[in-house]
């Protein structure tokens, strides 16, 4: 009895020996970082920084050769179109017996006259745009209430309303600019030619805001002699702003005028959404801080929020934009950090059982952090991020806590 207890009892030493060897010989499982892949809705964005800028501002100028009054407006001042006094300017004596300068300011005023004839077929085409425009966008809306119109084309025809609205103040703008540069020249006119008869009367030229708005910049402060075309003061709404922003050239093919565009960082609270209106159809060339030479393209994005949320943000700005250049709901997700090369195709480690395991996935969108899934993955598998030279097919692995 007591021999067979002595061999149980060597028997159990020997095997726990041999298993303690063999445990001991065991790779240990490498510690890994894992993620789940999940479904929902995936945004592909282009990122930049961008600046804002008035949509419309206009550079008061000299009419003719003359000396200017000292101005008491600064930038920021508020300016009401007609009524407030910009500058005043006595023109120069010898332009009074200058035959140039009168066929020089009779040309002025044909110029002026002929804008002025311009904008006015282009402001009554704007506003039948923009009243087909509104008609439309009504129709689709009456669709879309009745289920046969889709979203889409709610968000096409509100884009088509909204542009046609900015081309028709901007028609009505330059009509305005036109008629206040009209009645400068035919000031500017009078006063050159030497017979006008009435030197009292015309002595000074009053020069008024054009349009309402505030001063930017003024340019002459001081009394001085200034030549005809010389600036004297900017003048913009600060509260209608729009974004430039300036993308690389492989980026900007990928955006399409209405797509959304979110303004990040800008300086308030919250986030900050916009339309693209315009990618302009030249590049240019900009040199990075590496040295490295880029072709660059302006996007032009429109402002959805009213001004009353943004009533800090003025002119030239920086935001930083977020261009969606393609958005889908219902999408496999999986981070961008799982995936690597192997063989020419996508590739992802999913864990089994405590091992990785190797999937070939195809990949379809790409964000910064995360990747669309076509195929090879489900919702709710595990994968490995960050896969290092020591993961292989069938490892064994454990998720770092």
């Amino acid at each position: 009895m007591k021999l067979t207890i002595t061999r149980i009892l060597g028997a159990s030493v020997g095997v726990a020996a041999v298993a303690g060897l063999v445990y001991a010989f065991i790779p240990a499982p490498v510690i890994v970082d894992a993620a789940q892949v999940r479904e929902g809705q995936m945004v592909v964005t282009v990122d930049d920084d961008g600046r804002t800028r008035i949509r419309d501002r206009y550079i008061v100028s000299s009419p003719l050769a003359g000396r200017v009054q000292r101005t008491t407006l600064r930038a920021g001042d508020p300016v009401e179109a007609g009524t407030t006094r910009l500058t005043t300017i006595a023109p120069a004596d010898p332009s009074l017996l200058d035959a140039r300068a009168v066929a020089e300011a009779e040309a002025r005023v044909r110029r002026a006259e002929a804008s002025l004839m311009r904008a006015g077929p282009e402001r009554e085409r704007a506003r039948a745009q923009f009243n087909y425009s509104e008609s439309e966008l009504g129709a689709v809306r009456a669709a879309f209430d009745r289920g046969v119109a889709g979203r889409l084309e709610l968000e096409a025809a509100e884009l088509q309303h909204r542009a046609a609205l900015e081309l028709l103040n901007a028609a009505k703008f330059s009509e305005e600019i036109a008629r206040f540069e009209l009645d400068l020249a035919r000031a500017a006119l009078l006063r050159t030619r030497p017979d006008s008869g009435d030197d009292a009367g015309i002595e000074h030229i009053e020069i008024t805001a054009p349009v309402d708005g505030r001063v930017l910049r003024v340019f002459q402060e001081s009394m001085a002699v200034v030549a005809p075309g010389a600036p004297l003061i900017e003048i913009g709404d600060p509260t209608d702003l729009e974004v430039e922003i300036d993308v690389l050239s492989t980026d900007a093919v990928r955006v399409v005028p209405g797509a959304r565009v979110f303004f990040e960082r800008w300086g308030g609270d919250g986030v900050l959404e916009g339309r693209v209106r315009l990618i302009e159809p030249r590049a240019f060339t900009h040199i990075s801080a590496l040295g490295v030479e880029e072709q660059r393209v302006y996007i032009i994005a429109d402002f959805i929020d009213p001004p009353e949320q943004r009533p800090s943000l003025g002119d030239a700005y920086r935001v930083e934009a977020r261009i969606v250049v393609w958005e889908e709901d219902g999408v496999v997700i999986a981070p961008s950090s799982a995936l690597f090369r192997h063989e020419g195709s996508w590739a992802v480690y999913t864990i089994d059982n405590g091992r990785a395991r190797r999937r070939a996935v195809e990949v379809g969108q790409m964000s910064g952090m995360d990747a669309q899934i076509i195929d090879g993955l489900q919702p709710g598998q595990t994968l490995i991020v960050h896969p290092g030279d020591d993961i292989k097919d069938g490892a064994r692995v454990q998720i770092r806590r």
